[in-house]
C-alpha cells in the first residue's frame, strides 16, 4: 500500500453525530489512512447537540456548525476550509446537501441512495462534471479484497459464460416493528424520508452494486419485482422484496431484499455461476471467497495470500490469517475516494485506479434500480425495460 504524500484533505461531516453507526464508521474509515482530517461538521439535526459532540471530536468552537448550510458558507469563507464533505444523514435530505456541496466546489461522499429519482441523480451527475468534481457514494462492502479477487477471475474467464447471478441481503432485525421505540429505524419505513422504497433502497442496492462492479461487462436488461409489507404498518414501503433480472448476455439473476428473515444476522450473499465455475462470497465471512469448478473439490480463497490476483493483494494491510473487517473494507475506499480527490499527491495510477469505485455514476444506477423495482411492483410485479 503506497502511502500519502500531502497533507490530509480537509473534510467536513453532515450528520453521522452521537450514537450513529454509521457516522463512526465514515469517520474511522476516512482518518485511518491520514487521507482526510475532520476539521469541520453539522452532526446532528439539534444545533446544541451537534456542537457539543463536534467539541467532543476536537473540532474547534467555530467550525461545530448548526447545520450544513452554516457548514458550507463559514467554511467557503476561510482560507483553510473544507474540501470534501461526507452526508450522513436520512435519504430525503441527499440530494439538496449535495447539490449544494458541488455549487460550493467541494468533493462529496454520500450515502445511498444518492437521492429519490433518475431525474436528480442525472442533474447531480451533469453538476459534478461541470465542476471536476468528485462524488462518491458508500457502498462500503465494494471495499473487501475479495471482492476485487472475485472480478479478476471474472475478467480472466476461470468461471467460463456467467450464466445465473444470485444476490441476497435479508437479515432480520425488523421482524417486527421495531421502529415504534426506535427513532434510527422509524424515518426508514416512513417515505417522506427514506423515499419510494425501503429494503430495495436500504440494503438491496448494496449486493446490486457487488455484482455491477464484478460483472463489469454485463448490463441490465429488463427486471420484475414483487415487494411485500409483512409488518402492515409500514406500507406503502416493502420490508421484503424479490427482483427478477435479465442481463444482455441472457444471462439471469434475482436480488432478495429483506428485513424480515427472522434468525438472520446479515444474509449478504453473492453467488455467480458460470459455465466452468462458480464462486460465492458472503458478508460475515468477508475473508473468504468460495471457488467451485465442477467435478473438483470446493476451495476456499484467502484474502491476503500470495496465490490471490493482484488486484486483490493491493490493499493488503496485515498480511493473509489476520482477519479484517468492515472498518477496514471503509477505508479502502475513502483512500480511493482521496485519491481520485487529489490523483497527483495520494496514490499512484498503477496502484488503485483499476480498482471498483463507486462514484456518482454508481448512485445513478442505484436510484435507476430502485425506481425501475418500484414501478415493476407497483404494476402487480411485471416485466420492464431496465432503461
Amino acid at each position: 500500500m503506497s502511502q500519502q504524500t500531502r497533507k490530509p484533505i480537509r473534510w467536513g461531516m453532515v450528520g453521522g453525530g452521537r450514537g450513529s453507526q454509521i457516522g463512526t464508521i465514515h469517520r474511522n474509515a476516512a482518518l485511518r489512512d491520514n487521507v482526510f482530517a475532520l476539521v469541520a461538521g453539522a452532526f446532528d439535526i439539534d444545533p446544541e447537540r451537534g456542537r457539543a459532540f463536534g467539541l467532543e471530536l476536537g473540532l474547534d468552537a467555530d467550525r461545530a456548525y448548526s447545520d450544513y448550510k452554516a457548514m458550507i458558507k463559514g467554511e467557503a469563507e476561510r482560507p483553510d476550509g473544507i474540501e470534501a464533505i461526507s452526508i450522513a444523514t436520512p435519504n430525503n435530505t441527499h440530494y439538496e446537501i449535495t447539490r449544494l456541496a458541488l455549487e460550493n466546489g467541494l468533493h462529496v461522499i454520500c450515502e445511498k441512495p444518492l437521492c429519490f429519482s433518475v431525474q436528480e441523480a442525472e442533474e447531480l451527475l451533469t453538476l459534478s462534471r461541470s465542476k471536476d468534481l468528485i462524488v462518491g457514494v458508500t457502498y462500503g462492502y465494494a471495499g473487501h479484497q475479495m471482492i476485487e479477487q472475485a472480478r479478476a477471475m471474472v475478467r480472466n474467464g476461470d468461471l467460463g459464460e456467467i450464466r445465473v447471478v444470485n444476490l441476497a441481503f435479508a437479515h432480520g432485525f425488523h421482524s417486527e416493528a421495531v421502529e415504534e421505540k426506535n427513532p434510527a429505524t422509524r424515518w426508514r419505513v416512513d417515505p417522506a424520508f427514506a423515499g419510494p422504497s425501503y429494503v430495495l433502497g436500504d440494503i438491496g442496492t448494496h449486493p446490486l452494486f457487488l455484482a455491477e462492479a464484478i460483472l463489469d461487462h454485463m448490463k441490465i436488461k429488463r427486471l420484475m419485482c414483487v415487494r411485500q409489507s409483512f409488518v402492515k404498518s409500514r406500507a406503502p414501503l416493502e420490508d421484503n422484496a424479490i427482483t427478477l433480472m435479465e442481463y444482455d448476455n441472457g444471462a439471469i439473476a434475482n436480488v432478495w431484499s429483506s428485513a424480515i428473515n427472522a434468525g438472520s444476522m446479515h444474509g449478504q450473499r453473492i453467488r455467480i455461476v458460470g459455465s466452468k465455475a462458480s464462486i460465492e462470497w458472503w458478508d460475515e465471512q468477508p475473508n473468504q471467497l468460495r471457488y467451485e469448478i465442477q467435478g473438483e473439490p470446493a476451495r476456499i480463497f484467502e484474502r491476503g495470500m500470495g496465490y490471490l490476483y493482484p488486484q486483490a493483494l493491493i490493499d493488503d494491510r496485515i498480511g493473509g490469517g489476520h482477519p479484517e473487517g468492515l472498518f477496514e473494507a471503509w477505508a479502502n475506499l475513502y483512500r480511493r475516494f482521496a485519491a481520485r480527490m487529489q490523483p497527483h499527491d495520494h496514490a499512484a495510477p498503477s496502484d488503485i485506479s483499476n480498482l471498483i469505485f463507486p462514484d456518482i455514476e454508481a448512485g445513478l444506477e442505484g436510484v435507476r434500480w430502485v425506481e425501475n423495482c418500484v414501478r415493476s411492483a407497483n404494476a402487480g410485479g411485471i416485466w420492464v425495460d431496465y432503461r
